[in-house]
């Protein structure tokens, strides 16, 4: 009976070994083989003693048999943490005044924080949406006046401050009289000034006190000048903006007719609580006392470390040279289902928390963007190709439509060749700022000496024609841009109303260079030599390898010519250009508004000269036809006049003008809602969300 059994047993061991082999389908790749133990019974047949009789042996053998793998997991997507969103960067706040703030980490942070009345509809860069005002001014719903001199904004109702205090017209108003009287020359006021109160020379509020400029950016002429001069300006300041808390609106009333003035409304209206501020100790909103508030500087604002706004995010803390860290505000007026736009984002943010930390140094974001622990790092434009092997999906940002890569697990997206509405450049300042004793350490001896330069070095057209000969735009862009660089030949920027590409383009060429500084300071240079300092902030290569190019092609027409590069953190290199301290300055300009205005006044008569300390004489050749341009109602009027001062620039070379660069976005795929968004600098987190699945 025992045999029986067993033989049963060791039958149906067997069958079923055979049957795991047998029934696998044909289409499962065998990868392994694997040990199985068999047993079997044997009967024998053995003699003893003369007899012969059968015994049976029960015996267990390992046999191996082949098998398939576990199936394989899908690769994930998913985010690790759903509710928070990191970005690495590199750059820290300058102030979170946003009547003052204009570097483009300040407004990455108060951004989002913050709402102005309008805003770019989606991506459509030429309408808009209402966002704190009810609806878009316009002459068909006559809240723009026939001969475009007033605005008029209804505000929305309902809408609350992230410390409890309600939106009232009086709190847009306040913050325009704010920014115009606060007119920091380093802010964005001139952007203001011109079209509300028509002031074009100085583009400082103190241009209704003093004409000829005198006393732009200086505060102590100010408090001493007569006050009751002082009062009536800012009493023209509220007669401009005007607050109706009962109706709910706010009205413009414009110095001249302005094309640009919704586009700069959708950048620059963020919007303060009144009350909020003055209870930090600024300005009371008193004609009489509005001179103790001028041009403070970021140092001296009172907001500039706080921010108080409608937004969908509340700052929790921002560490200064770290990290800013926002969370979702739970109490945000903008109901679900309202959204935006059309499948926009609406009700509370779904991102909770979003940590921006500032590190300089690439290859510490890098292995945060490998090891996910970033959902974005910034990536210069030279280290695409580190990047690229981990892209798995390809996206197009004019139709959100996605392709796998050749590495289709890859785990980031990519969203590539993003027009730039940007620039960076070579300033050459005309006259250096120094302290008492005629030093600077930018200048070194600060005298022709072989060892330093006089701080009007670049006051000479033949130095500045032989630095910019001296440049290698193509090097740049193959070497700085990864070959992603449109070059431009005046400060307009390409496919914008205004830019020639028939006209002249500075040429890199060595024998032009060393002739035009062979002309330059009565011959001195050749046989002298000079040596300056060349100026970027640290972590951006891109500004980096500008430098370096500039350096070796100067030591190679003459090794005399010394270029020493100095890289300084952000605030340091922004304070110094500020303060006209920086003989050779390595910057860029990320547009206001879309508009060749914005990028013709910086460049010749506002932000840029001022900091290049361009000669009065110059300044007002290239007024005539700033202020011309953004006058004339036809668009052809505008473009010939915009000829023509494109034409100018490059003829007195008062920069070195360098490209429009193109750019990646890399992002863990597991990002979803980022569209590239008009008018900002930094994606839109209150519209993002982070995959679970």
């Amino acid at each position: 009976m025992f045999n029986k059994k067993m033989a049963l047993l060791v039958a149906a061991i067997m069958v079923f070994a055979v049957l795991l082999v047998a029934c696998q389908p044909e289409t499962v790749e065998v990868v392994k083989e694997v040990p199985v133990e068999v047993t079997r019974v044997i009967t024998e047949t053995v003699t003893e003693a003369g007899q012969s009789m059968e015994v049976t042996r029960v015996v267990t053998e390992q046999v191996v048999v082949t098998a398939t793998p576990e199936p394989v997991a899908p690769v994930s997507f998913a985010a690790p943490n759903p509710e928070t969103y990191t970005e690495i960067v590199f750059g820290d706040p300058d102030t979170l005044d946003p009547n003052l703030a204009y570097d483009t980490a300040s407004s990455a942070l108060y951004g989002q924080v913050m709402e102005t009345l309008i805003w770019y509809n989606h991506k459509d860069a030429t309408s808009y949406i209402p966002v704190l005002a009810m609806e878009v001014p316009s002459l068909e719903n006559g809240l723009i006046s026939e001969d475009g001199l007033t605005y008029t904004f209804n505000i929305r109702p309902g809408v609350t401050f992230h410390d409890g205090g309600t939106l009232e017209a009086h709190d847009v108003a306040y913050t325009f009289w704010r920014g115009l009287l606060q007119s920091d020359p380093n802010g964005p006021q001139w952007l203001w000034l011109e079209p509300i109160l028509g002031y074009s020379t100085c583009y400082d509020i103190t241009e209704g006190l003093d004409p000829e400029c005198n006393m732009a950016g200086d505060p102590d002429a100010l408090k001493a000048f007569d006050p009751a001069a002082v009062a009536a300006v800012c009493e023209q300041v509220k007669a401009a903006v005007v607050p109706d808390d009962a109706a709910g609106t706010v009205t413009f009333n414009l110095a001249q007719p302005w094309g640009p003035f919704l586009s700069t409304m959708a950048g620059f209206s963020y919007t303060l609580d009144q009350e909020w501020t003055m209870a930090q100790g600024d300005w009371d909103g008193d004609c009489a006392t509005w001179q103790n508030f001028y041009a403070p500087g970021s140092e001296n604002s009172m907001i500039t470390d706080k921010v108080n706004g409608t937004g969908p995010y509340m700052l929790d803390h921002w560490t200064p040279n770290e990290e800013f860290v926002l969370v979702a505000n739970p109490n945000y007026w903008r109901a679900e289902g309202d959204a935006m736009w059309e499948g926009g984002p609406s009700g509370v943010a779904k991102i909770k928390t979003v940590i921006v930390k500032n590190i300089g140094e690439w290859g510490t974001r890098f292995a945060a963007l490998q090891a996910g622990d970033a959902e974005v790092v910034a990536v210069p434009l030279e280290n695409y190709t580190q990047v690229d092997p981990l892209v798995g999906e390809i996206c197009d940002y004019k139709t959100d439509e996605c392709v796998p890569s050749e590495n289709p697990d890859g785990m980031l997206r990519v969203w590539p060749d993003l027009p730039s509405v940007s620039r960076t450049d070579i300033f050459m300042n005309f006259n250096v700022a120094t302290d008492d004793q005629g030093n600077n350490p930018y200048i070194g001896s600060g005298k022709l000496d072989g060892n330093g330069v006089p701080a009007d070095f670049f006051s000479d057209i033949h130095v500045r024609n032989g630095f910019r000969a001296c440049f290698d735009y193509d090097t740049y862009i193959a070497e700085a841009l990864n070959g992603k660089g449109i070059r431009n030949n005046g400060p307009i920027i390409q496919d914008m109303l205004g830019y020639n590409p028939d006209g002249p383009y500075a040429e890199f060429n060595l024998d032009t260079c060393t002739s035009e500084l062979a002309l330059a300071w009565d011959g001195a240079l050749p046989d002298t030599g000079f040596r300056v300092q060349i100026v970027f902030n640290t972590g951006n290569t891109t500004r980096q390898i500008i430098g370096e190019i500039l350096q070796a092609n100067l030591s190679t027409v003459n090794p005399n010519y010394q270029v020493e590069i100095v890289g300084v953190p952000w605030p340091t290199l922004l304070r110094s250009f500020r303060a006209k301290q920086l003989p050779l300055a390595v910057s860029g300009w990320v547009e206001d508004i879309h508009d060749p205005h914005n990028w013709v006044q910086p460049f010749t008569i506002g932000t840029y000269a001022g900091r290049q300390n361009l000669p009065q004489e110059i300044i007002d050749q290239f007024n005539t036809l700033v202020t011309a341009g953004v006058l004339a109602a036809d668009p052809a009027e505008r473009e010939q006049i915009y000829f023509e001062l494109q034409q100018l620039h490059y003829d007195l070379a008062i920069q070195i003008t360098g490209a429009q660069a193109l750019s990646n976005r890399y992002e863990q795929r597991w990002v979803q809602g980022w569209y590239n968004r008009v008018g900002a600098f930094a994606p839109y987190y209150y519209a993002m969300s982070l995959a679970t699945e």
